[in-house]
């Protein structure tokens, strides 16, 4: 079977089980209920919110539970890593998920654990996984244009800047300018996030 053969089988039958991904400081497993405390902590944090084009201001537990439920039933399209550091703690997430017919790539982390390098080893080791399974397929993303730190994330993985365009955004109540990303399996920098 090519690879293209293969992908086409993995589009058609969902993408398989979201798997357990250990790097040096981080585990990225699959979300459970219990994150919701977690999720609805770190998301209430404007810093954080105002970051997502999708959540809603003020965020609540149950906002929490409903997304963790829509994750759930959507696994076939895609993967919701729950990423935890060394003590499974949840301190945020990362999802690559099949939307309008393209694979993409988001992220938040809890900004207690901002600018130490941890989004960039958890997207990464979430990447690689997706390019083993999925070798030809680009995976897109972005950031708000006020973004900076999501920007050197992506900067050091190896993403390209594809355009710009504005997006609304939830938390903000108005539209952004947002900042369009991919990136394939050749691009993928080794970095371990540091």
């Amino acid at each position: 079977m090519t690879a293209v053969q293969m992908e086409r089988r993995i589009v058609a039958e969902g993408i398989g089980p979201c798997p357990v991904i250990r790097t040096s400081r981080l585990l990225l497993r699959p979300h459970r209920a219990q994150d919701a405390d977690a999720i609805a902590v770190s998301l209430c944090d404007f810093s954080v919110s105002r970051m997502l084009a999708r959540v809603p201001v003020p965020y609540h537990r149950q906002d929490a539970v409903d997304w963790l439920g829509s994750q759930a039933a959507d696994a076939r399209n895609g993967w919701s890593f729950a990423v935890c550091d060394t003590d499974a703690s949840h301190i945020g997430a990362v999802g690559i998920d099949l939307r309008h017919g393209r694979w993409h790539l988001g992220y938040w982390l809890n900004r207690s654990r901002w600018n130490r390098g941890l989004m960039t080893e958890a997207a990464g080791a979430a990447l690689r996984a997706f390019f083993e399974r999925m070798p030809e397929t680009p995976v897109h993303s972005g950031m708000f244009c006020d973004n900076a730190g999501s920007l050197r994330v992506q900067q050091k993985l190896g993403f390209a800047i594809t355009g710009c365009r504005d997006v609304f955004s939830v938390a903000r109540g108005h539209m952004v300018t947002h900042i369009d990303t991919v990136i394939d399996a050749r691009d993928l920098a080794g970095t371990t996030g540091r």
